[in-house]
């Protein structure tokens, strides 16, 4: 792909959009993401002919630990129609990849909907961008192949952490607060999982569980998928795919020293690019 500041984002959209009625319940959003293993569902208005009814916001994982299970009481008849992103987060089809990131970098969000004359014909994602870029013959990550350490550059030295006694309601208050998607879990000072918005909506909500007395050691990913420091932006994204997740921490000799996500990805592309994206503007 000799011109990544060109690639129009109707080539790499999804078109097959997981569509939800806006008074589906939040546990039933958490269960239909969980079935379909995506991490969005495209709501549109509720009637007797869901095609012919407008698409009207995104429900997000973040929506759904954010919005619900930071609540207290937890509130299990919330509709997405009241946790929903809405107004919608939109872009051309035939705006760029790189303006894609832009974008998602601007609004905090991981996914866009694709516009095609004031018609939404698809949806893009983190996801999609961070394969783009990562594969593309040229652009921003390949320009780290010659970096040395790349992952050093891209991923967070600071790293969120909570007990594994802690419960899920803890975490998803800890998450909210912070606005991230991921902590590391510890027991006795030491770093032995990781629990992110994926795990809170997947084996919590999507169970009916009581957050508030759930621990996080019964939510944890166990043991840690991590990655060395000294390995490519391409071997990190690799891991991330086939294991199905956003955030890897990273090791030198064995120790984390800090955790990447997808999002770090797609940041270090929109900054990059930054010059290009306001000259246009």
């Amino acid at each position: 792909m000799s011109d990544l500041s060109s690639a129009p984002i109707a080539d790499f959209m999804q078109q097959d959009l997981e569509m939800v009625s806006d008074q589906l319940s939040a546990v039933d959003a958490s269960t239909r993401m969980t079935k379909q293993r995506i991490g969005c569902l495209v709501v549109h208005k509720d009637g007797p002919d869901p095609e012919k009814e407008p698409i009207i916001g995104l429900v997000s994982e973040t929506d759904l630990v954010r919005k619900v299970m930071t609540q207290e009481p937890h509130d299990t008849q919330l509709t997405v129609s009241q946790i929903m992103s809405s107004p919608l987060h939109t872009i051309a089809s035939n705006r760029s990849m790189l303006d894609a990131s832009h974008f998602m970098e601007k609004q905090g969000v991981r996914h866009l909907c694709v516009v095609e004359n004031e018609e939404i014909v698809g949806l893009i994602s983190i996801r999609d961008l961070v394969r783009h870029f990562v594969y593309a013959d040229s652009g921003p990550i390949r320009e780290l192949d010659n970096v040395y350490r790349p992952l050093s550059v891209l991923m967070r030295t600071t790293i969120e952490h909570i007990s594994e006694e802690e419960t899920a309601f803890t975490v998803a208050k800890r998450m909210a607060d912070k606005q991230i998607g991921a902590l590391l879990v510890t027991k006795d000072s030491e770093m032995i999982g990781i629990v992110t918005e994926r795990d809170l909506t997947q084996k919590v909500m999507a169970h009916s569980l009581n957050a508030n007395t759930t621990p996080v050691s019964l939510i944890m990913n166990h043991p840690l998928i991590g990655i060395d420091i000294n390995r490519t932006v391409h071997d990190a994204s690799d891991l991330m795919a086939m294991k199905w997740i956003r955030h890897l921490p990273v090791t030198d000799n064995g120790k984390i020293v800090g955790i990447l996500s997808v999002r770090d990805l797609i940041r270090m592309v929109a900054l990059r690019d930054r010059p290009r994206f306001l000259k246009q503007q």
